[in-house]
Protein backbone atom coordinates (compact mmCIF):
# COMPACT_ATOMS: atom_id res chain seq x y z
CA UNK A 1 0.00 0.00 0.00
CA UNK A 2 1.10 3.43 -0.24
CA UNK A 3 3.11 5.11 2.61
CA UNK A 4 1.29 7.27 4.67
CA UNK A 5 3.17 8.75 7.67
CA UNK A 6 2.07 8.82 10.85
CA UNK A 7 -0.51 11.82 11.71
CA UNK A 8 0.16 13.94 15.32
CA UNK A 9 -1.81 17.07 15.10
CA UNK A 10 -1.57 20.23 12.88
CA UNK A 11 0.39 20.50 9.80
CA UNK A 12 4.23 21.70 10.39
CA UNK A 13 4.99 24.76 8.66
CA UNK A 14 5.51 25.08 4.85
CA UNK A 15 9.34 24.06 4.09
CA UNK A 16 10.19 22.68 7.40
CA UNK A 17 13.28 20.51 6.80
CA UNK A 18 13.11 16.47 7.38
CA UNK A 19 9.29 16.75 8.57
CA UNK A 20 6.67 14.70 7.03
CA UNK A 21 4.15 17.50 8.06
CA UNK A 22 3.29 16.34 11.25
CA UNK A 23 3.83 18.36 14.19
CA UNK A 24 3.70 18.08 18.08
CA UNK A 25 0.73 19.24 20.02
CA UNK A 26 1.09 22.79 21.88
CA UNK A 27 4.02 24.30 19.97
CA UNK A 28 6.60 21.22 20.65
CA UNK A 29 8.96 19.95 17.81
CA UNK A 30 7.28 18.27 14.62
CA UNK A 31 7.90 14.62 14.47
CA UNK A 32 10.63 13.32 12.03
CA UNK A 33 9.22 10.73 9.43
CA UNK A 34 11.60 7.77 9.43
CA UNK A 35 12.04 8.10 5.87
CA UNK A 36 13.20 11.50 6.48
CA UNK A 37 13.80 13.17 3.08
CA UNK A 38 13.23 10.22 1.19
CA UNK A 39 9.80 10.15 2.28
CA UNK A 40 8.33 12.09 -0.75
CA UNK A 41 9.83 9.80 -3.24
CA UNK A 42 9.06 6.88 -1.37
CA UNK A 43 5.25 7.69 -1.11
CA UNK A 44 5.22 8.17 -5.49
CA UNK A 45 7.69 5.20 -5.79
CA UNK A 46 4.67 2.94 -3.70
CA UNK A 47 1.60 4.69 -5.32
CA UNK A 48 0.02 2.34 -7.96
CA UNK A 49 -0.38 3.00 -11.47
CA UNK A 50 -4.08 5.13 -11.67
CA UNK A 51 -4.69 6.49 -8.41
CA UNK A 52 -5.31 9.83 -7.43
CA UNK A 53 -2.94 12.75 -7.65
CA UNK A 54 -0.86 10.87 -10.73
CA UNK A 55 -0.84 12.70 -14.12
CA UNK A 56 -3.39 11.06 -16.29
CA UNK A 57 -4.93 9.23 -13.18
CA UNK A 58 -8.38 9.55 -14.52
CA UNK A 59 -7.89 7.54 -17.36
CA UNK A 60 -6.16 3.97 -16.35
CA UNK A 61 -7.68 1.19 -15.93
CA UNK A 62 -8.66 -0.58 -12.70
CA UNK A 63 -6.56 -3.69 -14.20
CA UNK A 64 -3.33 -1.58 -13.98
CA UNK A 65 -3.71 -0.88 -9.61
CA UNK A 66 -4.84 -4.45 -9.40
CA UNK A 67 -1.54 -5.65 -11.65
CA UNK A 68 0.55 -3.25 -9.31
CA UNK A 69 -0.84 -4.13 -6.12
CA UNK A 70 -0.46 -7.99 -7.45
CA UNK A 71 3.20 -7.50 -8.20
CA UNK A 72 4.29 -6.36 -4.79
CA UNK A 73 3.00 -10.31 -3.42
CA UNK A 74 6.20 -12.71 -2.65
CA UNK A 75 5.94 -15.24 -5.52
CA UNK A 76 4.66 -18.89 -4.22
CA UNK A 77 6.33 -21.69 -5.87
CA UNK A 78 4.36 -24.11 -6.93
CA UNK A 79 5.22 -27.53 -5.25
CA UNK A 80 7.56 -30.38 -6.00
CA UNK A 81 5.76 -33.57 -7.61
CA UNK A 82 6.92 -36.92 -5.86
CA UNK A 83 9.42 -38.45 -7.09
CA UNK A 84 7.22 -41.76 -8.24
CA UNK A 85 4.84 -39.09 -10.15
CA UNK A 86 7.19 -37.43 -11.79
CA UNK A 87 9.38 -37.39 -14.96
CA UNK A 88 13.49 -36.78 -13.31
CA UNK A 89 15.79 -34.86 -15.02
CA UNK A 90 18.97 -35.68 -12.78
CA UNK A 91 21.37 -32.96 -14.11
CA UNK A 92 25.10 -32.32 -13.27
CA UNK A 93 26.61 -29.14 -12.54
CA UNK A 94 29.01 -28.60 -15.13
CA UNK A 95 26.18 -29.54 -17.06
CA UNK A 96 23.73 -26.86 -15.91
CA UNK A 97 26.22 -24.31 -15.68
CA UNK A 98 29.82 -23.37 -17.14
CA UNK A 99 32.53 -24.32 -14.51
CA UNK A 100 35.65 -24.10 -16.50
CA UNK A 101 37.28 -22.09 -14.22
CA UNK A 102 36.39 -23.46 -11.12
CA UNK A 103 37.54 -26.92 -12.83
CA UNK A 104 40.88 -25.74 -13.89
CA UNK A 105 41.47 -24.33 -10.81
CA UNK A 106 40.68 -28.06 -8.84
CA UNK A 107 42.98 -29.82 -11.53
CA UNK A 108 45.84 -27.55 -10.85
CA UNK A 109 45.70 -26.23 -7.47
CA UNK A 110 43.40 -29.35 -5.82
CA UNK A 111 40.29 -29.61 -3.99
CA UNK A 112 41.19 -27.44 -1.03
CA UNK A 113 41.73 -24.24 -3.34
CA UNK A 114 38.58 -25.24 -5.51
CA UNK A 115 36.06 -25.05 -2.59
CA UNK A 116 37.88 -22.01 -1.20
CA UNK A 117 37.17 -20.05 -4.03
CA UNK A 118 33.39 -21.23 -4.48
CA UNK A 119 33.63 -19.85 -0.93
CA UNK A 120 35.10 -16.77 -1.93
CA UNK A 121 32.89 -15.86 -4.98
CA UNK A 122 29.81 -17.62 -3.50
CA UNK A 123 27.90 -14.70 -4.38
CA UNK A 124 28.54 -14.43 -8.32
CA UNK A 125 26.11 -16.38 -9.91
CA UNK A 126 27.46 -19.27 -12.51
CA UNK A 127 27.36 -18.68 -16.35
CA UNK A 128 24.31 -21.11 -18.34
CA UNK A 129 25.95 -24.54 -19.28
CA UNK A 130 24.84 -26.28 -22.13
CA UNK A 131 21.95 -28.05 -20.56
CA UNK A 132 20.83 -24.89 -19.31
CA UNK A 133 18.12 -23.64 -22.09
CA UNK A 134 17.35 -27.83 -22.08
CA UNK A 135 15.74 -27.30 -18.40
CA UNK A 136 13.89 -23.37 -19.29
CA UNK A 137 11.97 -25.32 -21.76
CA UNK A 138 11.00 -28.37 -18.90
CA UNK A 139 9.88 -25.54 -16.80
CA UNK A 140 7.98 -23.63 -19.12
CA UNK A 141 6.24 -26.94 -20.18
CA UNK A 142 5.91 -27.61 -16.33
CA UNK A 143 3.97 -24.09 -16.68
CA UNK A 144 1.93 -25.17 -19.13
CA UNK A 145 0.98 -28.59 -17.45
CA UNK A 146 -0.27 -26.95 -13.86
CA UNK A 147 -2.09 -24.30 -15.72
CA UNK A 148 -4.43 -27.17 -17.57
CA UNK A 149 -3.99 -29.84 -14.50
CA UNK A 150 -3.46 -27.89 -11.50
CA UNK A 151 -3.96 -31.33 -9.46
CA UNK A 152 -1.52 -33.16 -11.34
CA UNK A 153 1.87 -34.61 -10.25
CA UNK A 154 2.98 -35.62 -14.08
CA UNK A 155 5.42 -33.11 -14.59
CA UNK A 156 9.26 -32.52 -15.24
CA UNK A 157 10.98 -32.59 -11.70
CA UNK A 158 15.06 -31.81 -12.26
CA UNK A 159 17.34 -32.46 -9.75
CA UNK A 160 20.92 -31.49 -9.44
CA UNK A 161 22.92 -34.17 -9.25
CA UNK A 162 26.74 -33.15 -8.88
CA UNK A 163 29.66 -35.11 -6.71
CA UNK A 164 30.87 -31.49 -5.51
CA UNK A 165 31.30 -30.52 -1.93
CA UNK A 166 28.21 -29.53 0.02
CA UNK A 167 30.07 -26.22 1.09
CA UNK A 168 30.00 -25.39 -2.74
CA UNK A 169 25.99 -26.20 -2.46
CA UNK A 170 25.40 -22.31 -1.32
CA UNK A 171 26.94 -20.95 -4.68
CA UNK A 172 24.80 -23.36 -6.66
CA UNK A 173 21.69 -22.08 -4.73
CA UNK A 174 21.96 -18.71 -5.35
CA UNK A 175 23.18 -19.09 -9.23
CA UNK A 176 19.22 -21.63 -9.41
CA UNK A 177 18.01 -18.51 -7.38
CA UNK A 178 19.83 -15.79 -9.75
CA UNK A 179 17.82 -17.39 -12.63
CA UNK A 180 14.61 -18.21 -11.15
CA UNK A 181 15.21 -21.95 -11.80
CA UNK A 182 12.64 -24.28 -10.02
CA UNK A 183 15.38 -27.19 -8.66
CA UNK A 184 14.52 -28.33 -5.20
CA UNK A 185 16.47 -31.87 -5.18
CA UNK A 186 20.02 -31.68 -4.75
CA UNK A 187 22.39 -34.53 -4.49
CA UNK A 188 25.58 -33.47 -3.53
CA UNK A 189 28.05 -36.36 -2.78
CA UNK A 190 31.24 -34.62 -1.49
CA UNK A 191 33.78 -36.27 -4.42
CA UNK A 192 31.99 -39.51 -4.53
CA UNK A 193 29.97 -40.69 -7.54
CA UNK A 194 26.32 -39.59 -8.17
CA UNK A 195 25.35 -42.76 -10.16
CA UNK A 196 24.87 -45.17 -6.98
CA UNK A 197 21.90 -42.36 -6.28
CA UNK A 198 20.17 -42.06 -9.77
CA UNK A 199 17.60 -44.95 -9.07
CA UNK A 200 17.00 -43.82 -5.76
CA UNK A 201 16.10 -40.29 -6.88
CA UNK A 202 13.72 -42.52 -9.85
CA UNK A 203 15.46 -40.66 -12.79
CA UNK A 204 14.09 -40.82 -16.24
CA UNK A 205 17.17 -39.11 -17.93
CA UNK A 206 20.87 -38.39 -16.77
CA UNK A 207 23.02 -35.25 -18.51
CA UNK A 208 26.03 -35.18 -17.42
CA UNK A 209 29.82 -33.31 -19.10
CA UNK A 210 31.43 -36.62 -17.63
CA UNK A 211 31.29 -39.25 -19.72
CA UNK A 212 33.06 -42.34 -17.77
CA UNK A 213 29.37 -41.42 -15.19
CA UNK A 214 27.25 -41.32 -18.13
CA UNK A 215 28.94 -44.86 -19.12
CA UNK A 216 28.28 -45.81 -15.82
CA UNK A 217 24.36 -45.04 -16.20
CA UNK A 218 24.25 -46.40 -19.00
CA UNK A 219 25.40 -49.56 -17.56
CA UNK A 220 23.36 -49.37 -14.53
CA UNK A 221 19.96 -49.23 -17.24
CA UNK A 222 19.30 -45.63 -16.83
CA UNK A 223 19.11 -43.20 -20.01
CA UNK A 224 22.25 -40.74 -19.82
CA UNK A 225 24.05 -38.72 -22.69
CA UNK A 226 27.13 -36.60 -22.31
CA UNK A 227 26.12 -32.76 -22.96
CA UNK A 228 28.54 -30.92 -25.21
CA UNK A 229 28.47 -27.03 -25.66
CA UNK A 230 27.98 -25.94 -29.36
CA UNK A 231 30.58 -24.18 -31.24
CA UNK A 232 28.43 -20.98 -31.97
CA UNK A 233 24.90 -19.83 -29.99
CA UNK A 234 21.86 -20.61 -31.55
CA UNK A 235 18.60 -19.09 -30.23
CA UNK A 236 16.07 -22.08 -29.18
CA UNK A 237 12.59 -21.84 -28.55
CA UNK A 238 11.22 -20.63 -25.06
CA UNK A 239 7.94 -22.20 -25.24
CA UNK A 240 8.28 -25.18 -27.22
CA UNK A 241 10.64 -28.11 -25.96
CA UNK A 242 12.37 -29.76 -28.70
CA UNK A 243 13.51 -33.06 -28.72
CA UNK A 244 15.73 -35.05 -31.25
CA UNK A 245 16.37 -38.22 -31.09
CA UNK A 246 18.68 -40.63 -33.65
CA UNK A 247 17.29 -43.92 -34.29
CA UNK A 248 19.23 -46.89 -33.93
CA UNK A 249 21.31 -47.24 -30.74
CA UNK A 250 20.14 -44.67 -28.95
CA UNK A 251 15.90 -45.32 -29.19
CA UNK A 252 16.51 -48.45 -30.91
CA UNK A 253 18.94 -51.44 -30.27
CA UNK A 254 22.41 -51.62 -31.90
CA UNK A 255 20.98 -55.04 -33.62
CA UNK A 256 21.17 -53.27 -37.33
CA UNK A 257 24.33 -51.37 -36.72
CA UNK A 258 26.00 -54.36 -35.49
CA UNK A 259 25.08 -55.93 -39.03
CA UNK A 260 26.63 -52.70 -41.00
CA UNK A 261 29.74 -53.17 -39.12
CA UNK A 262 29.81 -57.15 -39.77
CA UNK A 263 28.65 -57.06 -43.15
CA UNK A 264 27.99 -54.05 -44.88
CA UNK A 265 25.15 -51.87 -46.28
CA UNK A 266 24.45 -53.99 -48.48
CA UNK A 267 23.21 -57.00 -46.31
CA UNK A 268 22.14 -54.32 -43.98
CA UNK A 269 19.33 -53.30 -46.83
CA UNK A 270 18.61 -57.13 -47.08
CA UNK A 271 17.90 -57.99 -43.22
CA UNK A 272 15.60 -54.39 -42.76
CA UNK A 273 13.50 -55.44 -45.53
CA UNK A 274 13.35 -58.91 -44.35
CA UNK A 275 12.20 -58.18 -40.74
CA UNK A 276 10.34 -54.95 -42.24
CA UNK A 277 7.61 -56.10 -39.67
CA UNK A 278 9.55 -57.28 -36.58
CA UNK A 279 9.80 -54.80 -33.84
CA UNK A 280 13.61 -53.68 -33.20
CA UNK A 281 14.68 -54.09 -29.42
CA UNK A 282 14.52 -50.83 -27.67
CA UNK A 283 17.56 -48.85 -27.19
CA UNK A 284 18.91 -46.36 -23.83
CA UNK A 285 16.44 -43.71 -24.18
CA UNK A 286 12.93 -45.70 -25.48
CA UNK A 287 11.83 -44.83 -22.27
CA UNK A 288 12.67 -41.25 -22.17
CA UNK A 289 10.76 -40.84 -25.51
CA UNK A 290 7.83 -42.44 -23.89
CA UNK A 291 7.63 -40.07 -20.96
CA UNK A 292 7.61 -37.36 -23.24
CA UNK A 293 4.62 -38.98 -25.09
CA UNK A 294 3.00 -39.39 -22.24
CA UNK A 295 2.38 -35.81 -21.42
CA UNK A 296 2.34 -34.87 -25.07
CA UNK A 297 -1.09 -36.78 -24.24
CA UNK A 298 -2.15 -34.84 -21.79
CA UNK A 299 -2.43 -32.13 -24.13
CA UNK A 300 -4.35 -33.61 -27.18
CA UNK A 301 -7.13 -34.26 -24.80
CA UNK A 302 -7.91 -30.83 -23.98
CA UNK A 303 -7.29 -30.29 -27.86
CA UNK A 304 -3.66 -28.72 -28.20
CA UNK A 305 -2.06 -30.90 -30.36
CA UNK A 306 -1.69 -28.30 -32.77
CA UNK A 307 -0.59 -26.46 -29.69
CA UNK A 308 1.28 -28.57 -27.71
CA UNK A 309 4.83 -27.36 -25.91
CA UNK A 310 7.03 -30.80 -26.76
CA UNK A 311 8.04 -32.05 -30.04
CA UNK A 312 10.00 -34.62 -30.92
CA UNK A 313 11.99 -35.27 -33.75
CA UNK A 314 13.54 -39.04 -35.42
CA UNK A 315 16.82 -37.83 -37.57
CA UNK A 316 18.53 -41.04 -38.76
CA UNK A 317 21.09 -42.20 -40.88
CA UNK A 318 19.12 -44.46 -42.23
CA UNK A 319 16.97 -44.29 -45.77
CA UNK A 320 13.28 -44.22 -46.03
CA UNK A 321 12.84 -46.45 -48.72
CA UNK A 322 15.35 -49.41 -48.13
CA UNK A 323 15.01 -49.09 -43.95
CA UNK A 324 13.02 -46.40 -43.22
CA UNK A 325 9.42 -48.69 -42.56
CA UNK A 326 11.17 -50.78 -39.84
CA UNK A 327 11.79 -47.99 -37.73
CA UNK A 328 8.33 -46.35 -38.02
CA UNK A 329 6.98 -49.89 -37.58
CA UNK A 330 9.21 -50.12 -34.47
CA UNK A 331 7.89 -46.96 -32.82
CA UNK A 332 4.38 -48.15 -33.84
CA UNK A 333 4.26 -51.07 -31.77
CA UNK A 334 5.61 -49.18 -28.73
CA UNK A 335 2.41 -47.52 -28.86
CA UNK A 336 4.75 -44.10 -29.62
CA UNK A 337 5.20 -41.69 -32.74
CA UNK A 338 7.63 -38.30 -32.79
CA UNK A 339 6.26 -35.51 -34.84
CA UNK A 340 8.67 -35.58 -37.58
CA UNK A 341 10.92 -38.51 -38.64
CA UNK A 342 13.71 -37.14 -40.75
CA UNK A 343 15.57 -39.82 -42.84
CA UNK A 344 18.82 -38.35 -44.29
CA UNK A 345 20.22 -41.90 -46.10
CA UNK A 346 23.81 -40.94 -44.55
CA UNK A 347 23.97 -37.12 -45.50
CA UNK A 348 25.02 -34.99 -41.98
CA UNK A 349 22.49 -34.07 -39.78
CA UNK A 350 24.19 -30.86 -38.48
CA UNK A 351 22.67 -28.49 -41.45
CA UNK A 352 19.10 -30.02 -40.51
CA UNK A 353 19.17 -29.66 -36.71
CA UNK A 354 20.08 -26.11 -37.33
CA UNK A 355 16.34 -25.76 -38.65
CA UNK A 356 15.22 -27.87 -36.45
CA UNK A 357 16.68 -25.87 -33.53
CA UNK A 358 16.47 -28.46 -30.39
CA UNK A 359 17.06 -27.68 -27.16
CA UNK A 360 18.69 -31.21 -27.16
CA UNK A 361 20.22 -33.72 -29.91
CA UNK A 362 20.93 -37.25 -28.59
CA UNK A 363 22.81 -39.41 -30.57
CA UNK A 364 25.80 -42.72 -30.27
CA UNK A 365 28.69 -41.31 -32.41
CA UNK A 366 30.40 -38.46 -31.88
CA UNK A 367 30.87 -37.38 -35.58
CA UNK A 368 27.31 -36.79 -35.91
CA UNK A 369 27.54 -35.07 -32.02
CA UNK A 370 30.68 -32.80 -33.47
CA UNK A 371 28.79 -32.09 -36.91
CA UNK A 372 25.96 -30.85 -35.01
CA UNK A 373 27.80 -28.66 -32.44
CA UNK A 374 29.42 -27.03 -35.62
CA UNK A 375 26.44 -25.90 -36.67
CA UNK A 376 24.82 -24.09 -33.19
CA UNK A 377 22.96 -27.49 -31.58
CA UNK A 378 24.00 -28.32 -28.44
CA UNK A 379 24.24 -31.91 -28.57
CA UNK A 380 24.68 -35.06 -26.63
CA UNK A 381 26.40 -38.39 -26.99
CA UNK A 382 25.16 -41.90 -25.97
CA UNK A 383 27.53 -44.27 -25.63
CA UNK A 384 25.65 -47.50 -26.42
CA UNK A 385 25.94 -49.86 -28.59
CA UNK A 386 28.60 -51.54 -31.00
CA UNK A 387 29.59 -48.27 -32.41
CA UNK A 388 31.55 -47.34 -28.99
CA UNK A 389 32.92 -51.48 -28.98
CA UNK A 390 34.79 -50.50 -33.31
CA UNK A 391 36.16 -46.96 -31.58
CA UNK A 392 36.40 -45.14 -28.44
CA UNK A 393 35.01 -41.78 -28.69
CA UNK A 394 38.13 -39.38 -28.57
CA UNK A 395 36.99 -37.17 -25.35
CA UNK A 396 38.58 -35.33 -22.98
CA UNK A 397 40.22 -37.18 -20.32
CA UNK A 398 37.81 -36.46 -17.16
CA UNK A 399 39.20 -35.81 -13.60
CA UNK A 400 37.50 -37.71 -10.39
CA UNK A 401 36.64 -34.48 -9.53
CA UNK A 402 34.40 -33.35 -12.61
CA UNK A 403 30.94 -32.82 -11.60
Amino acid sequence: MPYKAPSAGPAAAPGAPGTCGAAAAQGARSRRCPRSRRCPRSRRAMEPPGTAGAPGAAGRPWEEAKAFYDNLAPKKKPKSPKPENAITIAVSSRALFRMEEEQKIYNEQGVEAYVKYQLDHENEPFLPGAAFPFVKALEAVNTQLRELYPDSEELFDIVLMTNNHAQVGVRLINSINHYDLFIERFCMTGGNSPICYLKAYHTNLYLSSDAEKVSGAIEEGIAAATIFSPSKDLEVSENQLRVAFDGDAVLFSDESEQIVKAHGLDMFFEHEKAHENKPLAQGPLKGFLEALGKLQKKFYSKGLRMECPIRTYLVTARSAASSGARALKTLRSWGLETDEALFLAGAPKGPLLKKIRPHIFFDDQMFHVEGAKEMGTIAAHVPYGVAQKHKRPAQEKQTPNSK
